[in-house]
């Protein structure tokens, strides 16, 4: 009799356990796919591939026309990957005054338009001097996989533990664009002597250029909360990504001396105090925090704007109208699958990068974080 009910103890024990094996799968499946609704995986027109993982929090990336990868870890590091394999030892890291806090850290990178032939790096970090924080571009130079300091082009940029900005880029006018935050203090955004919560242009030896919009200032627009993304479109249209303080995101169109409104103002609202440059597009009530934003002119998604995502997790593109100062439509993709997205570049075979930004300490990462993925367009696309 004891032996017929261990049997049917053991029968019943198995059922339970089977059956509630069974309730945690459908379950995991529902909340996966909750977690992924609306994401049009299916129809992405690219296939996907890491191509570097267990990186630190990858800021920016730079790509050279022999296909050189050169991107920033925010910790400090410049390394490459080459031929599909990173290369083990950095290019440089930074030592004192150079500091990684908050925010701040090793954040753009760009190449100079002759950089096979001159060998110039640029890159924004944050730095200490005294008790102040801030942050300064400087141009390295690079020699058998080894890069070097040469010239430090503008210093004393206002920094702190957030609103560094961080993005820099070579313009098709061939000057380099900076993208800098209000470092925490909201008025500095509207004064115009200061170079916190403004897009800088100066020339790629430092010097600032004749034609700026205010007279020996690197200043080219004013008003910016924390704008992180900056790319032109074949025509030169201007785009810019800007953090806003509560939801209302924004991706700006800028414009040579423009005032983008912070901390007056923010979205679609207006002022009689200045006169403001209204965004092309903003999140209103959602979260996006945007960081790196591309144009794309190859490939499936030609015509777009693509704008990384570091709370939103996700990749937003915004198609546009033929002028490219109106949006027409909005699409969300990769929503919660890779996490925090920080950069996307637009590479010349038609290959988009994207970074992840999950070990910056707001994300979740998993075991393979932070991760480079590359977007390979379809054949059939």
């Amino acid at each position: 009799m004891k032996v017929g009910d261990n049997g049917v103890k053991k029968v019943i024990v198995s059922i339970l356990f089977y059956n509630a094996l069974f309730q945690f799968i459908k379950q995991l499946g529902e909340t996966n796919t909750r977690r992924f609704k609306g994401d049009p995986l299916r129809q992405l027109p690219y296939d996907i591939e890491i191509i570097a993982e267990n990186l630190y929090v990858p800021w920016a990336v730079a790509i050279s026309n022999e296909g050189r990868i050169y991107f920033t870890e925010r910790s400090g590091s410049v390394r490459v990957i080459e031929n599909g394999m990173l290369l083990t030892q950095p290019l440089i890291t930074f030592g004192p005054p150079f500091i990684s806090t908050g925010e701040g850290g090793l954040m753009g990178i760009e190449l100079d338009p002759d950089f096979l032939q001159n060998h110039y790096i640029y890159v924004m970090h944050t730095y200490r001097e005294g008790n102040q924080i801030y942050n300064r571009v400087v141009r390295l130079i690079e020699q058998g996989n080894k890069a070097s300091l040469d010239r430090v082009l503008i210093d004393k940029i206002p920094g702190a533990q957030i609103h560094n900005g961080g993005r820099i880029k070579v313009g098709p006018d061939g000057k380099l664009y900076i993208a800098t935050g209000d470092a925490a203090d909201p008025q500095l955004a509207q004064d115009p002597l200061s170079t916190a919560g403004k897009i800088l242009r100066i020339e790629r030896d430092g010097s600032i250029p004749d034609d700026n919009p205010f007279l020996n200032s690197p200043v080219y627009s004013l008003g910016h909360r924390n704008p992180q993304g900056l790319t032109w479109s074949p025509e030169g249209v201007f785009y810019a990504s800007e953090h806003g303080a509560r939801a209302y995101d924004e991706v700006n169109i800028i414009m040579p001396g423009a005032n983008y409104g912070w901390p007056l103002v923010q979205g679609d609202e207006e002022t009689d105090a200045v006169e403001v440059q209204k965004p092309l597009v903003h999140s209103g009530q959602e979260t996006w925090a945007p960081a790196g934003i591309a144009y794309i002119d190859k490939g499936p998604w030609r015509g777009r704007l693509l704008l990384a995502n570091l709370r939103g997790e996700q990749l937003v593109t915004f198609d546009l109208d033929e002028t490219g100062d109106e949006v027409q439509q909005i699409e969300r993709w990769l929503q919660g699958r890779y996490g925090r997205l920080r950069e996307v570049i637009l590479a010349e075979d038609g290959s988009i990068y994207l970074t992840t930004s999950n070990q910056d300490g707001r994300g979740r990462p998993d075991r393979t974080d932070d991760k480079i993925i590359r977007l390979i367009p379809r054949s059939s696309s």
